[in-house]
């Protein structure tokens, strides 16, 4: 009864910081004109958002952030070195994208950081989460009970996190593409991983998914169709970052696979759209990432939100069995 009392009081914490941050922070956004510039591949409807004020993600980030060290000073969460390494690698993947927009926005285009500024600054954040993984006597080999996997990596560990890190960030920043898609689904993620977390005894990393996902619905208050703030790659990095950094600190690699199974989907079709234009010649897409191929058939914004969410929603309850089960 208390960790399901702990559980509401930091989601509403986490949602009513970031409602009023939001109120604060979007005005200020649209007066320094932080502005979103549309590329010119997507359709008028996209192109009609040009000019929303980006970087939303401070609105959930900034209060997770806050919420989580509250919380570790009076002592209602006892610090860990995993909670540690998830607070780094979300306020670093933060950064990140936070000057990835500041360049876009300074340039009035979409390209921000290179991609190998962008993979060098990654690299950084998987050496020290590896280094603080191993100092704290972190395993460094594979695990699946159930299908009797048991892989030694070594130091090539180090590799795998680094894979996963870029995998899930990116995942989430190509999923960023309409109102709310992005938000939601990474809500339902971290639903799906504060359950897993409690309930295989990572009481640390279960809130603070907790916290996030409250924040995340403070959040989507701005970002739901007609969006008044996108989150952009501030929020997009930080957001794929935090959720694969849960998933191998709770050894649940796989299932990151099953609940953010959309985010996995909307990565595979830009994959399979490259090869086929590149090797043969011919799109199987009429646009990715998917959704936008949704777009070109007709179909309205909301519509192809809501159906992503409720496929989000059914893979999370199906991450939640397998990742405990697991």
């Amino acid at each position: 009864m208390l960790l399901l009392t702990k559980a509401i009081f930091v989601i509403m914490i986490g949602f009513l910081t970031s409602t009023v941050l939001g109120l604060i922070l979007v005005p200020i956004l649209k007066r320094l004109k932080v502005g979103q510039t549309i590329s010119i591949f997507v359709g008028e409807n996209h192109r009609k958002k040009s000019g929303t004020p980006t970087m939303g993600g401070l609105i959930f980030i900034v209060p997770t952030v806050i919420t989580t060290l509250g919380l570790l000073l009076t002592n209602k969460v006892s610090y860990s070195s995993n909670l540690g390494i998830v607070l780094l690698v979300f306020v670093g993947y933060a950064i990140i994208g936070f000057l990835d927009d500041f360049l876009s926005i300074r340039k009035k285009n979409n390209e921000g950081l290179t991609t190998y500024q962008k993979l060098f600054m990654q690299v950084l954040i998987a050496v020290g989460f590896f280094y603080i993984y191993m100092k704290s006597g972190g395993q460094t080999s594979w695990v699946v009970g159930t299908l009797n996997i048991d892989i030694e990596m070594g130091w090539l560990y180090g590799l795998f996190i680094l894979f996963v890190l870029v995998g899930a960030s990116n995942a989430v920043n190509l999923t960023d593409g309409l109102d709310g898609l992005a938000g939601g689904l990474s809500a339902i993620a971290f639903i799906a991983f504060s359950l897993i977390s409690l309930i295989v005894g990572f009481e640390d990393i279960g809130l603070f998914c907790l916290i996030l996902t409250g924040s995340l619905m403070g959040f989507l208050i701005y970002n739901t169709h007609p969006a008044k703030i996108f989150m952009g790659d501030t929020g997009s990095l930080a957001l794929g970052g935090a959720m694969a950094s849960i998933a191998i600190l709770t050894h649940r690699e796989l299932t990151l696979l099953v609940v953010a199974g959309v985010f996995v989907v909307e990565t595979i079709s830009v994959i399979l759209q490259t090869f086929w234009v590149q090797v043969l010649h011919k799109k199987i897409f009429l646009m990715t990432p998917l959704h936008h191929h949704f777009e070109k058939l007709g179909w309205m914004e909301t519509d192809i939100v809501k159906l992503f969410w409720v496929f989000g929603l059914v893979l999370a309850m199906g991450g939640i069995i397998f990742g405990v089960w697991l």
